[in-house]
C-alpha cells in the first residue's frame, strides 16, 4: 500500500510539472504571434511610407501647397488730391481689412457632438474678440463667423492700433486659422468739409462715388497687384517655389487750381449769408482767374464732412430720423451735389452784362448816348406789364445809366433792338447752350454738369424776348454765368474753366501739365474795355455799391430774379458778379443765393456785402496792390502789446497808457498768464482787453449781436455792452460783420464791420 501511495504522489508531481511546461509553451506561442503581427504591421507601414514618399510624394506635396496657398489682391494707393499751394485735400493712408473663412474656424474631434460644441465655443470666442476690438454688434458678428461662406469681411479700413490688438489676441489664444488680415488703404480728407461738394468722396472699396473723386476715378485709382504664397497654421510664410508677386501700380496725384485759403474765405462768408438770410435752397460762390480759366474757389452751402458723408450736420438728428429712407437719400444727394455745375437758375440782372456786350459788339448802341432808352416804371409788352425796380421810372437813360440802375424797361428795349436770332448767336458763343467741359482731363467720366435751358428759337416771341433780355425765364448754371463774365473781363476771350493744373505719375514721377484752353473770341477787346468801364460805374455809384472795397477798383453787376410761380421755385435768387481790379482783371467772383423769401432778397443788399467781405480778404492775399492808403473812413488802430508775465498792475498801467480799457481777473500782484485779444491785434482806442492770472483764468463768452443796419455809435455801444471790440471801415450803416450774429465768442473778441451809406435799389 505504501508503494502505491508513493507512486501516486510521483504521478501527481509529474502531472504538475507537465502543466507548467505546457503553460510556458503557450506563452511563447503567443509572443511569437504578436511579434509576427508587429513585424507585418511594420513592414506594411514601411511600405506605405515608401509609397507615399516615393510614388505619391510629388503629388501629395503639391496638394499640400494648394491647401496652404493663399492668393491676395494688393490694393494700390489712391492718388492724392492737392490744392494749388500743395495742401493735401484728399489722401490715402495704409490700413487693413479683416476677413474670416468660417470653414477654417473649427475644432476637430472624433466625437462629432463634442466637435460641434467645441467649434461653436471657438466661434463665439472669435466673434466676441472681433466685436470688442472693432466695436461691432456681437450677434451680427457671430452670424458672419458661423456662416457657410469661405470669405466674410469683418471690418474694413482698420487702423494699425486695432490690428495690433487683434494680432496680440490671436497669439495669446493661439487662434490663427480662418482669420485673414489684408493690406488696404483708406481715404482721408484732412480739411473735413472744405470743398466737399467739389471733391466728393469714395466708397469702402476706394472707388470714387461723387464729385471729382468719381469723375477722375480711373486716374486716381491705379492698378491692383497680386501676391501668391503659402502659409502654415499660424500664418507664417513657408517656402513655395511657385509663389508670385505682382506689384500694384499706385494712382496718380492731381493738383487742383483751387487755393484752400481762398476756398475757406469763400465758404465762411457764404455760410454766414445763407444762415442770416435763411436761403432755403442754399447758395454758392465761384472765384475764377479770367485770364486762364483757373477756378480759385468753388463753394457750396450746405456742405458736408467728406470723412462722414452720410451724416448731415445741418439737419438735427430728431428731424433726420423722422424722414423716410427715400427722403433721406434725396436730401443726401441734394447736399452732395455741386450747385455750381448741377443747379440751373434764372440769373436775373447779372445777365444784362451779356445783353449789353452783345449790343455794343453789334454796334447797336453807344455807352453814353443820352436818351437812348426811356423808363416810365413799367414796360408793356404784348399786353403784359413788366415792372422796373423803380416804379416811378428812371426817365431818359444811356446804356451806362441802364446798367447803373439795373433798369428792366431799358433792357427790354435793348433786346428788341438786338433781336432773338442775334441774341441766340451770342448765347451760343458765350457757351450757354453747352456744358463748359468742367474738369475734363483726358478720358474722364461725367461730372454731372448741366447745360442751359432755353426756349427754342422759333418759340421766342415778344414777351420771351423781353424777359430773357434782363435774365429771366430761362436757366443756366452758375459756372456758365461766371465763365461768360470772365470772357468779358478777359479782352473778350472765352476760356474753358480749369480745375486741374497737373497730374503726377507716382510710379515714374512724370508730370503732365493741364494747359489752359482758349475756347473762342466772343467779343472784341474794345467792347470788353467799354463793358468794364460801365460795370465799374455800377459799383462806384449804382446798385453795386455794397461790393466796394477800399483801395481797389471793382466792376460788377447785381442780380435779383423773381420766382417763376408757374414752376417749383422756392423764392428769389440774389446774385452778384464782380471783377477786380478793373485795369487788369485777375479775379472774377459770382455769389448766388437761392430761395430768399424775407424782406431783404435783392442782389444788391444781400449778395453785394458777401462780395465785399470775400474780396476784402482775397485781393490782399493774392498780392494785388491797393491803389490808396487813404484811411479817412477807416478807424485808426493801435497794435496791442504783449503784457504776459507782467504783474496785473503793471500790465494795466501799460495798456491804459495806450488808451485801452482793462478787465482783470486776479489780484494786482498776480502775473498775467493770458490776454484777450492776443498780442499784436490791431485795436481802436478804448477797446477792452481782458487780463487773466493763472489762478483766475475762467473765460466768459458772449453772443454776438446783430449789427446790420446800425450806425457806428450804435454798433460800438452794442458790442461794448458785451465786452466785445469793434474794428470798422466806411461810413453810414453797418452792412457786414465778420462774425455772424448769435455766435458765441470770448469776451474781448474783435468784430470787424463795414459801414456804407444806404443806397436806392
Amino acid at each position: 500500500m505504501n508503494n502505491n501511495k508513493n507512486t501516486n504522489v510521483y504521478k501527481f508531481k509529474k502531472n504538475k510539472n507537465s502543466s507548467k511546461v505546457k503553460k510556458i509553451l503557450t506563452l511563447n506561442e503567443r509572443l511569437g504571434r504578436i511579434l509576427i503581427v508587429f513585424f507585418v504591421v511594420f513592414v506594411l507601414l514601411v511600405f506605405r511610407i515608401g509609397w507615399l514618399q516615393i510614388v505619391q510624394g510629388a503629388e501629395l506635396k503639391e496638394d499640400m501647397y494648394r491647401q496652404l496657398t493663399t492668393s491676395k489682391v494688393i490694393s494700390p494707393k489712391r492718388g492724392t488730391i492737392y490744392d494749388s499751394t500743395g495742401k493735401a485735400l484728399a489722401i490715402s493712408a495704409q490700413v487693413d481689412t479683416v476677413s474670416v473663412d468660417p470653414t477654417q474656424i473649427v475644432v476637430k474631434n472624433e466625437d462629432e457632438e463634442a466637435a460641434k460644441l467645441l467649434t461653436q465655443q471657438l466661434r463665439e470666442k472669435v466673434a466676441k474678440a472681433f466685436s470688442d476690438i472693432f466695436e461691432l454688434d456681437y450677434d451680427e458678428t457671430l452670424k458672419k463667423v458661423s456662416s457657410d461662406s469661405t470669405n466674410v469681411t469683418i471690418a474694413r479700413k482698420v487702423e494699425n492700433d486695432k490690428i495690433e490688438k487683434l494680432e496680440n489676441w490671436m497669439k495669446e489664444n493661439k487662434v490663427y486659422s480662418g482669420i485673414n488680415i489684408d493690406e488696404d488703404t483708406k481715404r482721408y480728407y484732412p480739411y473735413n468739409n472744405l470743398a466737399s461738394n467739389l471733391i466728393g468722396f469714395c466708397g469702402t472699396d476706394n472707388q470714387g462715388l461723387w464729385g471729382l473723386e468719381s469723375k477722375w476715378n480711373d486716374i486716381l485709382t491705379g492698378t491692383p497687384g497680386k501676391v501668391t504664397s503659402a502659409q502654415d497654421a499660424v500664418q507664417d510664410l513657408i517656402p513655395y517655389e511657385n509663389g508670385t508677386y505682382i506689384a500694384p501700380q499706385n494712382g496718380n496725384d492731381i493738383t487742383l487750381t483751387i487755393d484752400a485759403n481762398i476756398q475757406q474765405v469763400a465758404e465762411k462768408y457764404l455760410k454766414q449769408a445763407c444762415e442770416e438770410y435763411d436761403c432755403q435752397e442754399g447758395g454758392n460762390v465761384i472765384i475764377m482767374n479770367p485770364n486762364n480759366g483757373d477756378i480759385l474757389a468753388m463753394a457750396t452751402y450746405p456742405d458736408y464732412n467728406l470723412n462722414n458723408p452720410y451724416t448731415l450736420d445741418y439737419i438735427p438728428e430728431k428731424e433726420w430720423k423722422k424722414m423716410s429712407s427715400e427722403e433721406q437719400n434725396t436730401k443726401l444727394q441734394e447736399t452732395w451735389n455741386n450747385k455750381a455745375i448741377t443747379y440751373t437758375y434764372e440769373p436775373g440782372s447779372v445777365f444784362k452784362i451779356v445783353t449789353a456786350a452783345t449790343a455794343l459788339e453789334e454796334d447797336l448802341v453807344s455807352p453814353d448816348e443820352p436818351g437812348t432808352f426811356t423808363c416810365e416804371g413799367v414796360e408793356v409788352v404784348s399786353g403784359v406789364k413788366i415792372a422796373c425796380s423803380d416804379r416811378s421810372g428812371h426817365g431818359k437813360l444811356s446804356l451806362r445809366d441802364a446798367l447803373k440802375y439795373s433798369c428792366n424797361p431799358a433792357f427790354i428795349q435793348l433786346g428788341q433792338k438786338i433781336g432773338a436770332e442775334t441774341l441766340y448767336k451770342y448765347y451760343d458763343a458765350f457757351g450757354f447752350f453747352n456744358t463748359t467741359d468742367f474738369g475734363d482731363i483726358g478720358d474722364s467720366g461725367s461730372s454731372g454738369e448741366r447745360s442751359g435751358i432755353f426756349w427754342n428759337l422759333s418759340d421766342v416771341k415778344d414777351v420771351e424776348l423781353a424777359t430773357m433780355s434782363f435774365g429771366q425765364r430761362f436757366r443756366i448754371t452758375p459756372l456758365q454765368m461766371i465763365t461768360a463774365v470772365s470772357a468779358v473781363a478777359n479782352d473778350g476771350i472765352l476760356m474753358q474753366p480749369r480745375i486741374a493744373k497737373e497730374i503726377k505719375n507716382t510710379e515714374t514721377g512724370a508730370i503732365t501739365t493741364i494747359e489752359p484752353v482758349k475756347v473762342r473770341q466772343v467779343i472784341s477787346k474794345e467792347t470788353s474795355e467799354t463793358m468794364l468801364d460801365m460795370l465799374e460805374t455800377v459799383v462806384d455809384s449804382g446798385t453795386g455799391s455794397y461790393a466796394q472795397v477800399k483801395g481797389y477798383s471793382i466792376a460788377g453787376k447785381t442780380g435779383t430774379s423773381e420766382p417763376d410761380y408757374s414752376s417749383e421755385d422756392a423764392g428769389f435768387v440774389a446774385s452778384f458778379a464782380a471783377i477786380s481790379p478793373v485795369e487788369s482783371p485777375e479775379v472774377v467772383i459770382l455769389v448766388t443765393l437761392y430761395g430768399l423769401n424775407g424782406e431783404k432778397h435783392s442782389g444788391s443788399s444781400v449778395a453785394g456785402p458777401v462780395v465785399h467781405q470775400i474780396l476784402s480778404e482775397v485781393l490782399p492775399y493774392l498780392g494785388i496792390q491797393s491803389d490808396t492808403t487813404d484811411s479817412d473812413s477807416t478807424a485808426e488802430t493801435i497794435s496791442l502789446p504783449n503784457v504776459k508775465n507782467k504783474t496785473i498792475a503793471e500790465a494795466k498801467k501799460i495798456l491804459e497808457k495806450q488808451g485801452f480799457t482793462c478787465e482783470v481777473s486776479g489780484d494786482s500782484e498776480d502775473l498775467v498768464s493770458e490776454q484777450m485779444p492776443v498780442a499784436g491785434t490791431s485795436l481802436i482806442e478804448g477797446s477792452i482787453v481782458k487780463l487773466y492770472s493763472a489762478d483766475n483764468d475762467t473765460k466768459v463768452s458772449q453772443s454776438v449781436p446783430n449789427l446790420k443796419g446800425m450806425s457806428l455809435s450804435e454798433a460800438k455801444a452794442a458790442l461794448r455792452n458785451k465786452n466785445l471790440n469793434i474794428k470798422y471801415s466806411g461810413a453810414g450803416k453797418v452792412i457786414t460783420q465778420s462774425i455772424t450774429a448769435g455766435t458765441s465768442v470770448e469776451e474781448g473778441t474783435v468784430i470787424d464791420v463795414v459801414l456804407q451809406e444806404e443806397i436806392e435799389e
